[in-house]
């Protein structure tokens, strides 16, 4: 029986390439000319540092910019507020990997309400979609990638045929 799973998941080696990318834009970078800037990779949270929060602003679309010119999701990224000091400011973005419980539901009640004759089942931090057409199974891929799907970064894989 054909069936394909819903994950969320990045490239840990790739976040880790645009990290390294974001950090030498900004060295080269006109308007970052003598400012002390940096982005900085701990598992899976960036720690961006700059003198003032404006080039926060600015260095967020820069590393943006470069998670999906690496292939990753830009709605992996859940960006906290930034903490502004004296001298610095610094604000942590986390890249978010797997479905929780509630994004997991919310997918399969989206299935379901498609009328689709397949089956989901939560298994972890996937979804596990089972259909006897490989159309029904690519009809839900085309939902969950449209307009009507969820704000997630969902990838589909182990396709089974």
């Amino acid at each position: 029986m054909p069936s394909f799973d819903i994950v969320s998941e990045f490239d840990q080696h790739e976040a880790t390439n645009a990290v390294d990318q974001a950090n030498r834009e900004i060295q080269s970078r006109f308007d970052f000319k003598g400012v002390d800037a940096s982005f900085r990779l701990e598992g899976d949270s960036v720690h961006l540092e700059a003198e003032v929060d404006f080039q926060l602003k600015q260095m967020l679309d820069v590393l943006r910019n470069r998670l999906i010119a690496r292939g990753i999701d830009a709605r992996c990224m859940n960006v906290k507020e930034p903490e502004l000091s004296g001298v610095k400011a610094r604000q942590t973005v986390t890249l978010k990997q797997g479905l929780d419980a509630a994004e997991a539901k919310d997918v399969v009640k989206r299935i379901k309400a498609s009328k689709a004759k397949v089956q989901a089942q939560i298994q972890g931090e996937k979804v596990r979609v089972t259909g006897k057409k490989r159309d029904d199974l690519q009809g839900i891929m085309a939902l969950l990638r449209s307009e009507e799907g969820p704000d997630l970064p969902l990838q589909f894989d182990n396709f089974r045929d």
